[in-house]
């Protein structure tokens, strides 16, 4: 029995972690799957990745079970396997499409690292997100201390990896770190109702748009500005600019083709 699967919605592609027992621990299915819905996602009619989970926690991060064995390994091996988990990062990040993360319960460690690798993230009120490696004598990965340093303050950062004290959607949603904490089991709801409005959308130059704001980030200012210059100038010669402009001046909602 798979631990995950990829839901082909028409126009979205819905992952779902299916490791409850492990609280959403992170399996080769579920890598695998998160890996299938990203190359799916460049299909035209595709707008949005979602990524979920069954059993009322988004994903635990690491099973210490496995992690437990990685002592026998060699260091070499051992760089390998977490290069698998960074290749994963790597892939939600160059996804074609936005991806969302729905998440409840909670998000620790790696778990925690795969949600904040997401363009958007709705979780539930009371959820909990947390950096768990000190307990484990662990340091984080999966671009945690990346992701953190850019959406939080230093001091907090430090307090989620040396303490591993967790952040309520609450607090995250306060500073801006997700999109918005919502009433338990209705997360994966909003999540459909973000990709709804992105399914209206005009597909490249979301993707674009997605691409610019991704890579702002460790990009200087003025080739930024040249990233901008030439992405814009690119779309309004394009038939998405064509049929939004129009629409706009005639006072009417764009069809954009999918």
């Amino acid at each position: 029995m798979s631990l995950a699967r990829v839901d082909d919605l028409g126009d979205r592609l819905v992952v779902v972690n299916l490791n409850s027992t492990r609280r959403g621990a992170l399996t080769p299915d579920l890598y695998q799957a998160i890996l299938d819905a990203v190359r799916l996602a460049a299909e035209p009619r595709f707008r949005s990745v979602i990524l979920t989970s069954e059993g009322g926690f988004f994903c635990a991060g690491g099973d210490l079970n496995v992690l437990a064995t990685r002592r026998d390994l060699s260091p070499a091996e051992r760089r390998g396997k977490i290069d698998q988990l960074h290749g994963l990062i790597r892939a939600i990040r160059a996804c074609p499409v936005p991806v969302i993360a729905s998440v409840e319960g909670g998000a620790a460690g790696a778990g925690a690292s795969l949600a904040l690798a997401c363009d958007m993230i709705v979780a539930a009120a009371g959820a909990k997100f947390t950096a768990s490696y000190v307990r484990a004598g662990l340091v984080p990965d999966g671009g945690l201390t990346s992701a953190l340093s850019r959406m939080l303050p230093r001091q907090l950062a430090m307090e989620m990896c040396l303490l591993a004290r967790p952040i309520t959607a609450e607090r995250l949603a306060q500073l801006g770190v997700i999109n918005a904490a919502v009433p338990a089991g209705t997360a994966l709801e909003e999540a459909q109702a973000l990709a709804d409005e992105l399914a209206r959308g005009p597909r490249e130059a979301q993707g674009v748009i997605r691409e610019l704001v991704a890579n702002a980030y460790e990009t200087s200012e003025e080739a930024q500005l040249d990233a901008e210059r030439d992405a814009m100038a690119l779309a309004q010669g394009g038939p998405e600019a064509a049929e939004g402009i129009a629409a706009f001046l005639e006072k009417r909602k764009p069809t954009f083709t999918r």
